[in-house]
């Protein structure tokens, strides 16, 4: 059966456009592929077009339109989730528009459907007490936990993103100083990080211990599992989750949720209270769009009330203040 011109675009796009003009990593490819996936099977099962002979022709405003529905009513997905399925739908049209400009009012109006507004959640992050005994919960007499407390550690110092955590290489990361780490980010984009004192103190014990300071070591995966196999999103969240229960069990109080992003969010919260610029938080995160790092000082409720009482005395009398224990303050301005 000769293959369909959709076939033809969709197979370019994925294939040649994404892996080789626009260097999008595997993991993002597959992000865009499923969303194709969804949209073959709405048209098969709902549309009753077959796969094999759907035309890009067919798939216009009105197709697009109904799909989105679907999604919205049937699979119940978010309006965050129908953004991002709008959005790779948006990337397809605006490469066909350039590959055959036959098709360029069809692509108009696809890509004149809009992204749906929602209330972006709160920013969780992690205070420093909190932080401090999440670090406590590995156990360091087992080498789990030894490579949990490092892992913990440079998940938090450099603000990763768990693909980037578990893409880290051991050649990624230098010791000497000036120490910092080399992380591939989103769009293939390098970006060096600092690592802090305490970082590099567990990461040349952890190195030493598991023999991968010899140069033949550099291409082996940073943190590796059991079985010595690069280690997975599901494996790294399933070890934040166990120290949560940990926390928790700890800390009755403690209800908050940790995940791998939360650690970035906490990374990103206490550069902005340590007096951190913006621009530059931006940059250590490796966000693309500043609007993104500005979720950080919309969540700052710490500075919004520096900044109120700068402006008018508060009324209310002061009480004594609580001493804080300052070798403790001094171990976490290190990190």
């Amino acid at each position: 059966m000769k293959p369909t011109d959709f076939s033809i675009y969709l197979s370019r796009f994925l294939s040649n456009y994404l892996a080789g003009q626009r260097n999008l990593s595997p993991n993002t490819i597959k992000a865009y592929r499923d969303v194709f996936i969804l949209l073959l099977r709405f048209c098969r099962d709902v549309k009753n077009i077959p796969i094999e002979k759907l035309q890009i022709k067919q798939v216009d405003v009105e197709l697009i339109e109904a799909f989105l529905d679907h999604l919205e009513k049937d699979r119940h997905c978010t309006s965050r989730t129908l953004n991002h399925r709008l959005t790779t739908l948006h990337a397809f049209f605006r490469y066909i528009q350039v590959e055959d400009p036959i098709y360029l009012l069809q692509c108009q109006r696809i890509l004149a459907i809009p992204l749906r507004r929602f209330a972006r959640p709160e920013v969780s992050y992690l205070s420093k007490d909190h932080l401090v005994a999440l670090l406590a919960q590995p156990n360091l007499e087992k080498p789990a936990g030894r490579r949990d407390v490092v892992l913990l550690s440079v998940l938090y110092d450099t603000g990763a993103r768990v693909q980037e955590l578990i893409d880290l290489t051991v050649g990624d990361v230098r010791l000497e100083t000036p120490a910092q780490v080399r992380i591939l980010g989103k769009g293939r984009k390098i970006r060096i990080v600092p690592l802090m004192d305490n970082t590099v103190n567990l990461l040349q014990s952890y190195l030493h211990e598991n023999n991968l300071l010899l140069p033949e070591t550099f291409d082996y995966p940073l943190f590796r599992n059991n079985q010595g196999n690069k280690l997975t999103r599901v494996g790294v969240n399933y070890i934040l989750q166990k120290y949560e229960r940990l926390v928790r069990e700890a800390h009755p109080h403690f209800k908050q949720r940790i995940s791998p992003h939360t650690l970035r969010h906490t990374k990103g919260m206490h550069l902005l209270q340590g007096g951190v610029s913006l621009d530059i938080i931006r940059d250590f995160l490796g966000h693309v769009d500043i609007k993104t790092t500005e979720i950080y000082a919309k969540a700052n409720l710490e500075m919004k009330r520096a900044a109120i009482e700068k402006i008018s005395p508060a009324p209310i009398p002061k009480l004594p203040s609580w001493k804080e224990n300052k070798t403790l303050l001094k171990w976490l301005q290190s990190l």
